[in-house]
């Protein structure tokens, strides 16, 4: 969208007889406003130095506003906490592409779209036997998206909004079914067919854990959790695999491919494999006596010299606790109750480290919360996703972010190609010497 500067302008000065430069303010509907720099270099010589752009906006955006100091999400302007407990995932897939909520006629039309577009090419099966049978997950969906771009060529072209909205829905439709697929084939079992008759996430549930030796029946409360997930992880604003998608597509690549690079970026352990080093250092502890060796781990995270972590705990962005990690929490207990889990070693053990940690002033002054990560990650194991799967049903639930982050660069009138800067810290020019003088 077009930006107003504010009447306000910012001076920059030099103490290197650079002439003052003044620059462009431009004030967001929430959060600080933005320095416009753009003119910098052609006036000054000089660029800014801002690594992994922390203090720097890459684009602007109305899907997403994140707080961090008030542990604020929303989604088009609605918060997360109302988005979550009232309406369900393909309703907030909706506002997340299109701007609004739907109305009933526009849920009923939506849902029925994203349902005919469930199946996959049968080929991709095929597709999937060139992988190993031990791959991890995340390997095997990274090629099956990327793969896309070859079964469905009537929508690779980014600049027809017509092919985008296509390629959205077609995604959003089938990363459930690429995400079981790739379980199934890992496990050595049948694929399972989507089924129109069922909800997105229960069928989602029934791709992965049903068999054709018997009917699946779904239990409601596991399926609400997992769509709860999905809700909550949909989009966090220009985190590392959006900015991924917004880079590989600004190139004019298709949009399967910019998926693909999303989900290999959110295969990092520092991102969406967050929740999966949390539910390991579970393991680790259970492996080492459980709950008895609660108090020696926590000693060892405490130590400075101690290479121990506390994983699914704090936030980068979060300064105070995750949003998410509040609804996540209810959602953990709801299903431990529903499966009588709470006694079982390894949940009895994350939730006993959950009440030292929310006690402990070690990790209270630090604000070092339980957040989103940490919770999600027990409710998956006690579903029965595999620790594996669970960064393939982040990358799931994240897509519609990503596809429509992807369309809003593209329909902007700013859009250009990314290139950041450098600073070049490397050997000046030289000349190279004949190799009898080396």
């Amino acid at each position: 969208m077009a930006l107003t500067p504010s009447e306000h302008k910012a001076t920059l000065t030099f103490s290197d007889g650079t002439p003052p430069v003044d620059l462009p303010i431009y004030p967001g509907t929430m959060g600080p406003d933005v320095i416009d720099i753009r003119a910098l270099y052609a006036r000054t010589g000089k660029f800014t130095y801002d690594p992994a752009f922390l203090a720097t906006a890459s684009c602007n955006s109305s899907i997403t506003y994140i707080d961090g100091d008030k542990g604020e999400l929303l989604y088009r302007g609605y918060p997360i906490e109302q988005l979550a407990t009232q309406c369900d995932f393909l309703e907030v897939c909706h506002l997340i592409l299109y701007g609004e909520l739907p109305t009933p006629a526009q849920r009923e039309s939506f849902v029925d779209t994203v349902t005919q577009h469930t199946m996959v090419h049968e080929q991709m099966q095929f597709f999937l036997r060139g992988f190993r049978r031990d791959a991890h997950p995340m390997a095997v969906l990274t090629g099956l998206v990327g793969a896309m771009s070859a079964f469905y060529p009537d929508s690779m072209n980014v600049h027809d909004p017509r092919q985008r909205e296509v390629s959205a829905i077609r995604l959003i439709a089938k990363m459930p079914t690429l995400v079981a697929m790739a379980y199934k084939y890992t496990v050595g079992q049948p694929y399972m067919y989507p089924r129109n008759d069922l909800p997105y996430a229960a069928n989602f549930m029934r791709m992965m854990f049903a068999t054709p030796c018997e009917e699946y029946r779904c239990n409601d409360v596991l399926a609400r959790a997992l769509d709860r997930i999905l809700i909550l992880h949909a989009d966090h604003e220009q985190n590392a695999s959006t900015s991924t998608v917004r880079l590989c597509a600004s190139s004019g690549t298709n949009p399967y491919a910019a998926i693909a690079a999303g989900v290999a970026c959110l295969w990092g352990p520092a991102h969406g494999g967050a929740n999966e080093a949390a539910l390991n250092m579970l393991f680790e502890i259970q492996r080492e006596g459980g709950v008895a060796k609660i108090g020696e781990f926590i000693e060892k995270v405490k130590d400075k010299n101690s290479n121990v972590r506390l994983m699914g705990f704090g936030h980068r962005v979060y300064k105070n606790y995750d949003p998410r990690a509040r609804l996540m929490r209810e959602t953990c207990y709801e299903v431990l109750d529903e499966l009588g889990l709470h006694e079982t070693p390894l949940f009895k053990l994350a939730l006993t480290l959950e009440k030292i940690a929310l006690e402990d002033d070690y990790f209270v002054s630090r604000k070092l919360y339980p957040n989103v990560d940490f919770y999600s990650g027990i409710v998956q194991q006690a579903i029965g996703v595999p620790v594996p799967l669970f960064t393939a049903v982040f990358a799931l639930a994240r897509t519609v972010g990503w596809v429509a982050q992807l369309n809003e660069m593209l329909a902007d009138p700013e859009y250009k190609i990314g290139r950041p800067r450098q600073l070049y810290v490397g050997s000046a020019r030289r000349d190279v010497q004949p190799i009898s003088e080396r």
